[in-house]
């Protein structure tokens, strides 16, 4: 089996995370994506925005309908959310002839380097490096990757934020993860006293 492992804070996850992983499925035929929310990542000086329940919990919401995605909690109450010792969890269930994939944007990728026991990581999966508009990487060696191009991966999670402490509806977010945003008042700013309203609503609150 080929599993894939998309790790990151998914603050909140949005439809550029899911297209990753399904073109990630449909071109490199993976039987299994595992979305890993970071409990506290260590690349995150500020660290995440929404609690880590919250966090997942969206990202279960997102992944409900698709059958080859799962959600882990693999990272939950880790002191520093490093990927080595998620790789080596994972690796520990599979069988020897398993393949573990590592999913991750081109502006993570180039950064590896700076990653604790980048080296171990390297040896232990090949990377799907989605790309993204104005950055390039190379692969030091012992890495191993494949390259997945073509996928828009415009939309971030900060614009996504922004948006919503506005108390606009951004359009790249899945319904049911803006629905739970409403309902739990998610990345509002503190003069904010309701929720955004959800698309279902027909138009964004006005401040």
């Amino acid at each position: 089996m080929k599993l894939a492992l998309f790790g990151g804070t998914f603050d909140p996850i949005h439809n550029a995370h899911l297209t990753v992983a399904r073109t990630a499925v449909e071109r490199f035929g993976l039987g299994r994506v595992l979305f890993v929310p970071s409990d506290h990542p260590p690349h995150k000086a500020g660290g995440t925005h929404a609690p880590y329940d919250h966090r997942v919990r969206m990202a279960e919401l997102a992944c409900a309908g698709e059958p080859r995605f799962e959600v882990s909690r693999l990272e939950e109450g880790t002191q520093r959310s490093y990927s080595i010792d998620t790789i080596q969890k994972v690796r520990a269930g599979m069988a020897s002839a398993d393949e573990l994939f590592f999913i991750i944007g081109a502006d993570a990728f180039a950064e590896i380097q700076t990653w604790h026991r980048w080296r171990d990581v390297a040896r232990a999966v090949c990377f799907i490096v989605a790309s993204r508009p104005g950055h390039r990487y190379d692969a030091p060696e012992p890495l191993r990757t494949e390259r997945l191009d073509g996928v828009d991966l415009r939309t971030s999670s900060s614009a996504i934020r922004l948006a919503l402490a506005r108390g606009q509806c951004p359009a790249d977010i899945p319904e049911c993860v803006l629905s739970y945003i409403c309902r739990n008042g998610l990345y509002l700013w503190p003069h904010a006293t309701d929720p955004v309203s959800c698309r279902s609503a027909g138009k964004p609150r006005e401040a």
